[in-house]
């Protein structure tokens, strides 16, 4: 595979546009999507996607490993789900009241996840993961949710990683925990005391940056009793993870149901949507809210939704990305070893993240997600990778050829 060409000429669409952008938008790109994680030689701006390729602005192609950061699972352009939302825009999208389509997706969501008695719809997961909690304290009267520490569960003051306009305020309802440490759950408990209204915890541990961990089913199963024990909601954050683990909850093959769930990213293919699921425990509380937005009708999402989840039943998605997840894993752990770079390569293979040892500054993660993308290859240096079902047995070994001439970038970095 001959390297990616880049354009390099002083005025290309993309710095055109980055130009703009610092004129209109605070901060330009690097304020509103933490592109400033980036290399510099990476695109900001990008002109469209089919299956699991996606082309800049600039007209250069690569191969699809963040997926909209995850919310692409059946790949770009999945013909079944964008005729099913061309059909529903054809009726109307955003109007007075919701399409049937809602009380479809609701019916086929409780159908799909097996602790789900019921559905509520959003826009995106912030919305899902925020009702969780709202939801939580409603049924409980209580007022003290638990996160692990360094857990990302959306952008609103109460959990947003950046302290910028956050009031202590905001946060002095959260207690925190260590992630699969039981023993630190009991006393995050503990100081909650007879206030405690929910658990929320993520499928696994994908904290950015940093090596990956799967959840050990015991630390999955004592959230589980300690929650019966005290009538607290254990919320399960599967917005990153769900529909890309299992056809279901993450947490179904764990055999841990959750009373509540947040949802979006892969649920409608890359249409705006997000879904709170619940009990019946929790269905009194859910009951109590007032939670809306101008668009949270939109029926063209739902349309799509439906499609996408019925795709990955008929076409058997998961499976399909289980095995890309477990070549690609493969071939990376094999060109690691051959270039002699120790790396830790954790998490799902449907959600990987690669990072090479004492790399605390990402300097060398740097370097290889800069050369993957020279050749060809969209990746990520601080965050994990995802899987389409779309990648064929060719976007892989394309993948793979870049990704080693990324490994030998490294190596010509640290020195012989």
């Amino acid at each position: 595979m001959t390297e990616q060409p880049r354009v390099t000429a002083e005025h290309t669409a993309d710095k055109r546009l980055r130009e703009r952008a610092r004129a209109v938008i605070p901060g330009g790109m690097y304020g509103h999507q933490s592109t400033a994680l980036l290399p510099g030689a990476y695109p900001q701006f990008m002109r469209g996607g089919r299956g699991a390729r996606i082309w800049d602005v600039d007209g250069n192609e690569y191969i699809d490993l963040m997926c909209s950061y995850g919310p692409v699972v059946l790949g770009h352009q999945h013909p079944r789900v964008e005729e099913a939302a061309a059909a529903q825009a054809a009726l109307g999208d955003c109007q007075n009241a919701p399409g049937p389509v809602m009380v479809d997706l609701a019916e086929l969501l409780v159908r799909t996840v097996r602790h789900a008695d019921w559905a509520m719809f959003a826009k995106n997961g912030t919305d899902a993961t925020t009702m969780c909690c709202t939801i939580a304290r409603a049924r409980t009267g209580r007022r003290k949710i638990l996160v692990a520490t360094g857990a990302y569960h959306g952008a609103a003051p109460w959990c947003t990683p950046r302290p910028a306009g956050v009031t202590p305020q905001d946060r002095e309802n959260l207690g925190y925990y260590t992630y699969n440490d039981m023993e630190s759950v009991r006393q995050a408990a503990a100081a909650a005391g007879d206030d405690l209204a929910g658990i929320l915890v993520s499928p696994f541990k994908h904290d950015a940056g940093y090596d990956q961990e799967l959840v050990d089913p015991g630390f999955a199963r004592g959230l589980r009793a300690l929650c019966d024990e005290t009538g607290a909601a254990l919320i399960l954050d599967d917005v990153r993870c769900g529909f890309r683990l299992h056809l279901g909850s993450s947490w179904e093959p764990v055999g841990v149901a959750p009373d509540l769930s947040a949802w979006s990213k892969a649920i409608a293919n890359g249409h705006a949507l997000a879904a709170v699921l619940g009990n019946d425990a929790f269905r009194d509380g859910a009951r109590q809210l007032f939670v809306t937005g101008s668009f949270w009708f939109s029926a063209v999402s739902m349309a799509a939704a439906i499609a996408t989840i019925t795709a990955l039943a008929e076409e058997r998605a998961v499976e399909a990305m289980e095995r890309s997840g477990a070549e690609l894993r493969d071939g990376i752990l094999a060109q690691a070893h051959s270039w002699d770079l120790p790396i830790s390569y954790t998490g799902p293979d449907v959600m990987p993240y690669l990072s090479f040892a004492g790399d605390e500054d990402h300097r060398l993660g740097d370097v290889f997600a800069e050369h993957a993308l020279r050749g060809g290859v969209y990746l990520h240096p601080r965050h994990n990778w995802f899987v389409s079902a779309a990648m064929t047995g060719d976007d892989i070994a394309r993948a793979l050829e870049a990704t080693d001439r990324a490994f030998a970038a490294v190596r010509k970095q640290i020195g012989n």
